[in-house]
């Protein structure tokens, strides 16, 4: 191509990318100032990769079409076979058709918008399977907002075969983020400098402008700086000048100002009804300026002579975004409200109209403003937040500033994902609002701004302020109610969400909301739960039948959800596993971020307790990929708190003890009380897999505070703690408070009939009694244990029980029954990939033949508490780990320093080594 005499190494550049796309996915941004090549770069990549077999879709964005939704999706998906997404999941396939006018029926709920993104990403990786897939955007600077967040969602998650090609302005300042890929170094950069004085000479002349000297060359490539764009403009004007007295413009405005000048002044006012259209076309700019279709042609043969406008059939378009500008910059402002105010009576699409009639109308009448609102609800219906955002935004800016526009604004900046917008909107309105149910309302809306965006604690504050200004009789008291509830219970408050969330269900049967009522019956649900009130299938199967499947709610309000939580959280794991992963797999079609994060975090729990360490893994990889994207501490708190549990699982200590240690402090940032109670107990696990009883005791000790306030709550999704809690007191000879933790397991899980309770209760209850001597007593219990075992799969749980019936056995001298049981628990652990207690399993089943005597004339026995001793445990650590009584133990010590001679453990310690 001969534009291309000057930028052949760059577009050997951009074809090595597009060609590595087949690998592993990747990007390529071309920046650099407007007119230095950038668009010529892009066309020939664009050539090259259809000429190479590659499926290509183009968008050239344009400043006029930046405010017009899903415009550049639009052209990327302009020559896509619409039967390759006949078949999307409804959501996908709904939003996409949406998005595309293609279909909207003008009523129901609007559809998210995130599913636009997720659809454009199954299209991709479809076509993709055939070939490798290039998304070429033009000018990105100016791709519409809508288009911006689909083609962001794509960017980060499509792989391998999909290559991004953009080409964006550097010397202007613009809102737009580079792309983000999952592999930050997928993406490349190339910056265009300008071209040296020999390169433009050839962009020169392989242009066919008139032939100049050395001398005019210099002068030309200082007054363009090496810009190829101004360059040539520059000599088209000294080629018509015909001048030996070479006189160049002072600027580039002025020359091209000039330029249009040259196409005469009956067509200007087409030239800026081209300009302020996001797609011209004859018919259109015929109408707004008052001429037919032929005649428009020919005014504006000129213009196309002059290479200022192109005419492709009805289609009208500038050679040059800059020419665009130029036209719509030298305009007056009156004559640019005159030919916007023509052009919104020439349009049919709401969207188009409602912004023609704002920059036609700087004050606001009420028409413009009536125009916007309805043109946001279209905008927002179909799956276009950000550009309903942006016109409730100019009914704002002329004169509508009322505070119910100010909360639709957030709302749609709340489904956009722009929360820092959102509450600064809110709390705009708010001051502005006198008190009362309109204030009420846009306080529950600041509130549940402040749950997604990580701060319970202020929600709980705001929502308080909401209650107090809601009337009885009105819908958003129950709005309020349910958010308070939910930010009561996340932040640990459990009788005081009980308290709001039965007032809320009240309130809903009161005034008959069928779909809220259903929301705060299951909250209610979750909250009893976590009170200790067990699970209430009639009111959950009440509160599912109630739930509107079609509305857009956010899962910790959704009746499904929360049923399916509570179901396996009372021990139902792998069912409920499954339809949790269902679930998340909906959210992703939807391309529900956030919400995925929430499924992570709940997916790993039932990983774990089902022993199903390899999917938590992947699960949390994942998850911190997802974080990464998101920021904010709870989506940190879930990633670290998922993945420093899987390492504490997996034995890999340090990192898990770093990981979780962050989580807790992520936890304190956003107030996420209820859950980072999981996440201390998993570090207490730690402690107790490593060996240290006494810093698992001080890490867990702490959340005995809740248990004292909720002693029935003892579920194994808020009180996976205990068992481990107790183990580390007995070892520590702390019976009675470990007692006490016992008798609850006990005791709760015979009232709502849990077979973890029961199982891992009996287990504590069995290393009690062999603590405390009464080791027939223990096996008793701890066949019992066993029984309730069998009732819940849970693996892990039931090695660690089956590892200490070996050692009640050993004590009961059972030998190949401990012989059995500690190979049995060992084939688990390594089984589950649980090293630490792979470990234990071992040196139990090394430790445990009978009859062998060691050199110094010590037992078995005497051998295995000598070895115990001298790792530092004190006499009562010895004592739980062989599961005898501590004076037992003392009188172990007393032979084996007298047959080792011995009379101190530091002597002991000597002695012992010396016999290795």
């Amino acid at each position: 191509m001969a534009e291309l005499v000057a930028r052949n190494a760059e577009l050997a550049t951009v074809v090595a990318s597009i060609t590595s796309a087949a690998d592993g996915g990747g990007g390529l941004t071309v920046e650099g100032a407007a007119g230095v090549g950038k668009t010529t770069l892009w066309l020939a990549a664009v050539e090259r990769a259809r000429a190479d077999g590659c499926r290509v879709l183009t968008a050239r964005a344009s400043a006029a079409e930046s405010g017009l939704a899903y415009a550049g999706l639009a052209d990327l998906l302009a020559d896509v076979d619409r039967a390759l997404w006949a078949d999307l999941p409804n959501p996908q396939r709904r939003a996409l058709a949406g998005a595309l006018l293609e279909e909207d029926d003008g009523e129901g709920e609007p559809v998210d918008p995130r599913a636009v993104g997720a659809a454009f990403l199954t299209v991709l990786v479809r076509l993709a399977v055939d070939s490798t897939v290039v998304v070429a955007v033009d000018d990105l600077q100016w791709l519409d907002v809508s288009t911006i967040r689909a083609v962001a969602f794509a960017a980060r998650r499509a792989g391998s075969g999909v290559h991004w090609l953009c080409t964006l302005r550097s010397d202007e300042p613009t809102e737009v983020e580079p792309l983000q890929l999952d592999r930050p170094d997928s993406l490349d950069r190339i910056h265009l400098q300008p071209l040296t004085v020999t390169a433009l000479g050839d962009v020169l002349v392989a242009h066919s402008t008139a032939p100049v000297d050395a001398a005019a060359l210099e002068r030309i490539h200082d007054a363009s700086a090496g810009n190829p764009f101004y360059a040539l403009e520059i000599a088209r004007d000294m080629e018509r000048r015909s001048s030996d007295d070479l006189v160049l413009p002072d600027s580039l405005a002025s020359l091209m100002r000039r330029r249009l000048n040259r196409t005469g002044k009956d067509v200007r006012e087409a030239l800026l009804a081209i300009a302020c259209l996001p797609a011209a076309t004859v018919t259109v700019v015929a109408d707004v300026t008052g001429v037919t279709p032929a005649r428009l042609i020919d005014q504006l043969a000129r213009a196309e002579a002059e290479g200022v406008v192109v005419v492709d059939g009805d289609l009208l378009g500038f050679s040059h975004p800059l020419l665009a500008r130029a036209v719509h910059s030298d305009a007056t402002s009156s004559a640019r409200r005159a030919i916007h105010r023509r052009l919104a009576e020439a349009v049919a699409d709401p969207e188009s109209r409602a912004r023609h009639l704002a920059l036609a109308d700087p004050i606001g009448e009420p028409a413009t403003l009536a125009a916007l609102d309805t043109a946001a609800v279209v905008a927002r219906r179909r799956s276009a937040p950000a550009a309903a955002a942006e016109l409730l935004e100019m009914a704002l800016g002329r004169g509508g500033a009322t505070a119910q526009r100010q909360i639709e604004l957030a709302q749609c900046l709340v489904d956009a994902g722009d929360l820092g917008r959102a509450r600064s909107t809110l709390e705009a309105a708010v001051d502005q609002l006198d008190p009362g149910v309109e204030r009420a309302e846009a306080l529950q809306r600041l509130a549940l701004v402040r749950v997604y965006d990580d701060s319970f604690p202020e929600a709980v504050e705001l929502g308080r302020r909401a209650l107090a200004e809601c009337r009885e009789d009105s819908a958003v008291l129950v709005d309020v109610l349910l958010v308070l509830a939910l930010a009561e219970l996340n932040c640990g408050h459990l009788q005081l969400a009980k308290t709001t969330v039965q007032r809320c269900v009240g309130a809903a049967e009161r005034l008959g909301l069928a779909g809220p009522l259903g929301r705060a019956l299951s909250l209610r649900s979750i909250v009893l739960f976590m009170n200790g009130e067990g699970v209430s299938p009639p009111e959950l199967s009440r509160a599912v039948a109630l739930e509107d499947p079609t509305a857009l709610v956010p899962p910790a309000f959704q009746p499904t959800l929360q049923a399916t939580l509570l179901a396996g959280w009372a021990g139902e794991l792998e069912v409920c596993r499954a339809r949790l992963k269902d679930m998340a797999r909906q959210c992703e079609t939807l391309g529900q971020d956030g919400e995925t994060m929430f499924f992570a975090f709940q997916i790993v729990m039932f990983d774990l307790w089902l022993g199903d360490l390899a999917n938590a893994a992947a699960t949390t990889a994942r998850a911190r990929r997802q974080a990464d994207r998101l920021g904010g501490s709870a989506a940190r708190f879930v990633a670290l708190s998922a993945r420093g549990a899987v390492a504490a699982h997996q034995g890999r200590a340090e990192e898990a003890a770093g990981e979780l240690g962050l989580a807790i402090s992520a936890a304190a940032e956003s107030g996420y009380t209820l859950m980072s109670t999981w996440t201390v107990a998993q570090l207490g696990f730690l402690r107790l897999s490593q060996g240290d009883h006494e810093a698992a005791v001080a890490t867990m000790e702490g959340l005995l505070d809740s248990l004292h306030l909720s002693p029935r709550f003892t579920e194994m999704v808020g009180g996976g703690h205990l068992p481990d809690l107790a183990e580390a007191m007995i070892t520590i000879g702390r019976f009675d408070d470990a007692e006490r933790i016992v008798e609850l397991l006990e005791d709760n899980g015979r009232r709502l009939d849990r077979a973890w309770m029961l199982a891992v209760g009996g287990r504590c209850r069995a290393l009690l009694s062999a603590a405390r001597g009464e080791v027939e007593a223990a096996a008793v219990q701890l066949g019992l244990a066993l029984a309730q075992h069998d009732r819940i799969e849970m693996p892990f749980e039931r090695a660690r029980t089956v590892l200490v019936g070996g050692r009640i056995e050993r004590r009961l001298r059972h030998w190949r029954a401990a012989t059995e049981a500690f190979t049995e628990a060992l084939a688990v652990f390594e089984k589950l990939g649980t090293p630490l207690w792979a470990d234990m399993a071992r040196r139990e089943l090394a430790r445990g033949s009978a009859g062998r005597v060691r050199s110094g004339g010590l037992t078995p026995s005497e051998a295995r508490v000598a070895e115990l001793i001298v790792t530092g445990m004190t006499n009562q650590e010895v004592a739980t780990t062989l599961c005898v009584a501590r004076k037992t133990v003392e009188v172990y010590v007393s032979r084996i320093y007298q047959k080792l001679g011995v009379h101190s453990r530091i002597e002991l310690y000597r002695a012992m080594n010396a016999r290795a």
